[in-house]
């Protein structure tokens, strides 16, 4: 089997050695498009065909495991609980839970090499001579893998072309990191195609590329910080900025979905920002899903009761119930699933291991759970479900109102918020500080996949429900072992 250059001398040192040892590290041929070297150094890649692989590695963003896990798993939304020997898995899901992970962890690796080996699929498309456009979607595509680097580990390996193999990554600071990723958004932003809100929006546009401008300021205080656990100074001109990329893409046409749930089924009208055109959001049901239940689930991840508290009855985010019109996967209700589960004709779910009706119960251990411990949760819709989304303007909405809260403006954001509520079927809040917005963000983007980074910036991550390791080095995740092996370049985070 061949291994593309990208694969051997990418993964910020990831050596030779290393991706031999890693299956998920080596491309075929017919799977990827593979850049081979000349005696001269670096050789072009194919820009039209690397530029559509580039779009189909975002798929790796939709799996339950690696860059999603780090995301989601270790917040106070979301537990792994292990039920038997299911999702025992050598302890991976519950030490992301109680935040007790190190160097070794596998999912932390996984993340990493992914994500650096996607950054520099962009750097070779940047240096293969692409005209205006395919060059300005090639930066954001760094931009946007790097992001979650510098997001996840404070720093960000970064290969030029014309190293060889054997020569090492250098490392770019945090600071630095963001430097490269605001320049290549801000390059990019001008040769970009104007798009509305579609559920076809796979490719880079106008809108995701402020979307990741107003993301980038919103956390610049924690990105720019000389401690990665803050306390963060979040600059008025910052908060500015946040609101001016969100007013962009308001008036490109995007708006909030009358219908919650609908920004993530095959007919959403007006949210989709950026999605993954590759594959489905399959994953999104399968890994909380029953084994009893049609479609069969992985009988996996639930929310915890204290978050669910958090809405209001008439919150319309708190869920639908099942149809159960006898239409297939009608069984299965959104949002939020709790009590008794039914099939698709209404009948009551029985439990095959218990043998009992199957109720999915408000309380769930993190060991030694049973079948039926845990509220399931369902976004995306086995009936009808969208592509798996990485940008929707309910979150680029809720930027704009944190930015108004901590730019001074609080009757801004307070209006901002009341109108989300409204559209939601909540009632109007009174006041707004920082926690009643922190509760609202959850309500509003619960598992999409990113909430650990709200939870730093609000400081409520070290302390979060279930966390065993209290300690603000956490803020960051280690260097993977592998990667200090094989790049001396680089250097353990603090707490490893």
């Amino acid at each position: 089997m061949k291994k593309s250059k990208l694969y051997k001398i990418v993964v910020a040192g990831v050596s030779i050695a290393m991706l031999s040892a890693c299956t998920d590290l080596v491309n075929e041929e017919k799977d990827s498009v593979v850049s081979k070297p000349t005696e001269g150094g670096f050789a072009p890649v194919n820009v039209t065909e690397a530029l559509a692989s580039a779009y189909k590695d975002l798929s790796t963003y939709s799996d339950q495991a690696g860059i999603y896990a780090l995301g989601e798993h270790v917040t106070a939304e979301m537990i792994p609980p292990t039920r038997g020997v299911d999702w025992g898995d050598n302890g991976v899901w519950r030490t992301l839970d109680q935040h007790t992970w190190d160097a070794s962890h596998s999912y932390i690796l996984s993340a990493w090499n992914a994500l650096n080996q996607r950054a520099y699929k962009a750097t070779e498309i940047i240096a293969s001579n692409p005209n205006a456009a395919q060059k300005a979607q090639a930066q954001f595509l760094r931009a946007y893998n790097m992001y979650w680097v510098m997001d996840y580990w404070g720093v960000a390996p970064f290969r030029e072309v014309t190293q060889g193999v054997n020569d090492l990554p250098k490392v770019l600071t945090r600071s630095e990191a963001f430097d490269l990723i605001l320049k290549d958004l801000e390059e990019a932003l001008p040769n970009l195609p104007k798009a509305g809100p579609s559920i076809s929006n796979g490719t880079a546009n106008k809108a995701a590329a402020n979307f990741m401008l107003a993301k980038m300021y919103l956390n610049k205080a924690v990105y720019k910080s000389a401690k990665p656990e803050g306390p963060y100074t979040f600059d008025k001109a910052d908060m500015d900025k946040v609101a001016a990329y969100v007013d962009a893409i308001t008036a490109d046409g995007y708006a909030l979905e009358a219908d919650y749930f609908n920004a993530f089924s095959s007919s959403a009208k007006s949210e989709v920002i950026f999605n993954v055109q590759e594959g489905t959001a399959q994953n999104r049901w399968f890994m909380t899903l029953h084994y009893g239940q049609n479609p069969s689930g992985w009988n996996g991840f639930a929310t915890l009761a204290d978050f669910y508290d958090t809405f209001e009855a008439k919150d319309s985010r708190i869920g639908k119930a099942a149809k159960k019109d006898g239409t297939q996967y009608s069984g299965i209700g959104l949002g939020f699933l709790i009590g008794q589960q039914y099939d698709d004709k209404g009948a009551q779910v029985i439990d095959s291991r218990t043998q009992k009706p199957l109720q999915f119960t408000r309380d769930v251990p993190l060991a030694g759970a049973a079948t039926d411990k845990g509220i399931r949760v369902i976004k995306y819709h086995p009936a009808n479900s969208g592509k798996y989304i990485l940008m929707r303007y309910a979150e680029a909405y809720l930027m704009k109102a944190e930015a108004q809260l901590r730019g001074g403006n609080a009757g801004g954001a307070l209006t901002q918020i009341n109108a989300l509520r409204a559209a939601r079927g909540a009632s109007a809040l009174g006041t707004l500080n920082e926690a009643s917005l922190f509760a609202e963000i959850g309500r509003e983007l619960y598992w999409e996949g990113f909430k650990r980074t709200t939870e730093i910036r609000f400081g409520k991550f070290i302390d979060g429900a279930g966390v065993s390791k209290k300690d603000p080095t956490t803020v960051l995740y280690p260097i993977p072992s592998a990667a200090l092996v094989s790049n001396s370049n680089l250097t353990q985070n603090p707490g490893y």
